[in-house]
């Protein structure tokens, strides 16, 4: 080959557009270009311990992804055209809706057993007046007292009022109170006395007897020898000959319910 010839060759070589060089690091691949990487925001935490959020995020979703994988495994013969699609799940789950919420009914009324139940420490309150608060149930004394001009048992005054009225007592208005109470309730009221009493008796059960009350003559102290009457003093006497006690009755007092229940066997007034 001439010398003019090798010349021309050298120069149209040099002439070509040479492809253009970029910095290749080693730990790249062949031919990466790492000269002009794109913009990435890469914070590299100093603890690994400042990751734990991400990772408990991380095994969150999966949670959530496995959940709706084992739902539509679930709902998945549902929603096919043979079982109705969609439209059948729907009365599936208003089915379990109310199942859930009879199972909770089901609960509540188990839940409130007799010993957890409220409990009444005496008989319901009235808007009339003051309640009583009762004593000890006690049984009435043996004896006899004269009624009507006989002798009768005092346990034979069952379902009644008694009213121990004490001498020199001035309670004309809780008897006639007393009276109005066990007229509403038709429960036998009686008006008992003893001693200095008898004489004044038979005027105070016309005065404030209500026209219901019947004057029981204590003769032998049998019912004040037992109760020591004290101002007025009412036996609750129940169908079983036992009584309850109302000692010091407040202006106003309201016995009319617990009068109401001595004439139902097996209720006790303040029981």
């Amino acid at each position: 080959m001439s010398s003019l010839a090798h010349t021309w060759k050298v120069r149209v070589r040099s002439l070509r557009p040479r492809p253009e060089e970029v910095p290749v690091s080693f730990p790249s691949e062949p031919g990466r270009d790492d000269g002009n990487p794109p913009p990435v925001n890469i914070v590299i935490p100093d603890d690994a311990r400042e990751l734990d959020r991400d990772v408990l995020a991380y095994h969150r979703e999966r949670r959530a992804r496995r959940r709706r994988q084992r739902l539509l495994r679930l709902l998945g013969p549902l929603r096919k055209r043979e079982f109705g699609g969609q439209a059948a799940i729907l009365p599936l789950i208003a089915t379990c809706v109310a199942l859930s919420m009879l199972a909770a009914a089901m609960l509540s009324v188990v839940a409130i057993s007799p010993a957890s139940a409220p409990t009444l420490a005496g008989p319901p309150r009235s808007s009339a007046g003051p309640l009583v608060q009762p004593a000890a149930l006690t049984s009435l004394p043996a004896g006899t007292v004269r009624l009507e001009g006989r002798a009768e048992p005092v346990r034979s005054l069952t379902s009644s009022a008694l009213a121990l009225v004490p001498a020199g007592c001035n309670c004309g208005q809780a008897l006639s109170r007393l009276a109005g109470q066990a007229s509403a309730a038709h429960v036998p009221l009686f008006f008992v006395g003893a001693g200095a009493v008898i004489p004044q008796l038979a005027g105070l059960t016309a005065r404030y007897g209500g026209g219901t009350a019947e004057a029981v003559y204590d003769t032998s102290d049998v019912l004040a020898a037992a109760y020591h009457p004290d101002g007025l003093t009412v036996l609750l006497v129940h169908h079983d000959a036992t009584a309850d006690v109302r000692r010091n009755l407040p202006p106003g007092f309201q016995l009319t319910p617990v009068l109401r229940l001595l004439t139902r066997p097996g209720k006790h007034a303040g029981r």
